[in-house]
C-alpha cells in the first residue's frame, strides 16, 4: 500500500508517501518523498511507526491526532518474509502496481535506507 500523506506538522514539503507492508496485527511503515522509479535509483526510506491495519482498507481519511490526510495511491499484495527488524535489509515481489503503470510483479529493496523498484 502507498498513501499520500499531507500536512502532517513534521514534514516542511506539506506531501509525502507512506509505504505500508502488513506485518501481523499492524503494517510496518517508511516515508517515501515519491514513487520510485521502476530500475532507477534508490531514494530515502525513513522508517516510520507502525500503522494501523485499517489504512490497508480505506481509500483516504483524515489521519488521528491532527496530523493531515492521506490518500491511496495504490494497494496490492506481497510475496516474501519481513525480516525480524525494520533495519535489516530485505527484497518482496509487490503485486497490484499495475494501477499505477507499472509491471505486476515489481521487486521492492529496502537495503541501507534507500528504497528501489526492479523488475523481477
Amino acid at each position: 500500500m502507498l498513501l499520500e500523506h499531507f500536512g502532517a506538522p513534521d514534514d516542511p514539503r506539506g506531501c509525502h508517501l507512506d509505504l505500508l507492508l502488513e506485518d501481523g496485527d499492524s503494517c510496518r511503515s517508511w516515508r517515501l518523498e515519491t514513487i520510485p522509479l521502476l530500475n532507477g535509483p534508490g531514494q530515502s526510506a525513513t522508517p516510520l511507526p507502525p500503522h494501523r491495519l485499517v489504512w490497508l482498507d480505506r481509500e483516504a481519511a483524515a489521519v488521528s491526532g491532527g496530523r493531515g490526510w492521506a490518500r491511496r495511491v495504490v494497494g496490492g499484495h506481497y510475496r516474501g518474509t519481513l525480516p525480524a527488524t525494520s533495519d535489516t535489509p530485505f527484497s518482496l515481489d509487490l503485486e497490484g502496481m499495475a494501477a499505477i503503470g507499472m509491471p505486476d510483479p515489481v521487486c521492492l529493496s529496502l537495503i541501507g535506507g534507500l528504497c528501489r523498484l526492479s523488475q523481477p
